[in-house]
């Protein structure tokens, strides 16, 4: 009963209907993402996926990519779930496309969720790429406690650091435009070249 009211309450703070006085921030496009790590995945596909194997965790800059995409979510956002056949559907389109498949890697952190509750999110969802725990919302307070569904987009820069090149509230339209928007916000083509 304790971890149903605690859930709630985080809930409502995610994706609360009313104004705030004071919208929470997410990340500042053009500076770092705030240092975290990540548990490694035991799906062994995912550390395929992520180019991780053989770590116990990893950072965003250890994932093998030019571009990593992060869904911040939780599994009571009802926001969350009804984007969660769209942000499928992203990462099928992104996997297709040889230009892209091994530069944009997507993964999911659930704010305020348990490695259970994470579970539960993704096998309702049939989500096919990484998702993660936050149930202490330590990332979550990184990252500027921002509302569910926000997506993040980082590039990797050759110097092993990073740089937020896109940071926003809310669901899309449709995968396809949200692709071609990060493309943009990256100053990439449609070919997958700058």
């Amino acid at each position: 009963m304790k971890r149903f009211l605690a859930s709630l309450i985080a809930a409502c703070f995610l994706f609360g209907t009313g104004a705030a006085a004071t919208e929470p921030q997410g990340p500042t496009m053009g500076q770092a993402l705030p240092d975290f790590s990540l548990t490694v995945p035991d799906n062994s596909e995912f550390r395929i996926y992520l180019g991780v194997e053989g770590k116990t965790a990893f950072s965003i800059t250890d994932i093998q990519s030019e571009m990593v995409i992060i869904e911040i979510f939780s599994m009571y956002c009802p926001f969350c779930q009804r984007e969660a056949p769209s942000m499928n559907r992203f990462f099928e389109m992104v996997n297709a496309d040889p230009s892209l498949k091994n530069k944009i890697k997507l993964i999911g952190i659930g704010a305020g969720n348990s490695t259970a509750e994470v579970e539960v999110f993704r096998k309702k969802y049939q989500v096919p790429f990484p998702l993660f725990e936050d149930g202490d919302f330590s990332i979550h307070k990184k990252i500027g406690e921002v509302r569910t569904p926000y997506f993040i987009g980082v590039r990797k820069n050759t110097d092993r650091t990073h740089t937020v090149f896109f940071s926003k509230l809310g669901g899309f339209e449709s995968p396809e435009k949200f692709l071609n928007q990060l493309l943009q916000a990256a100053g990439i083509r449609k070919g997958g070249t700058p």
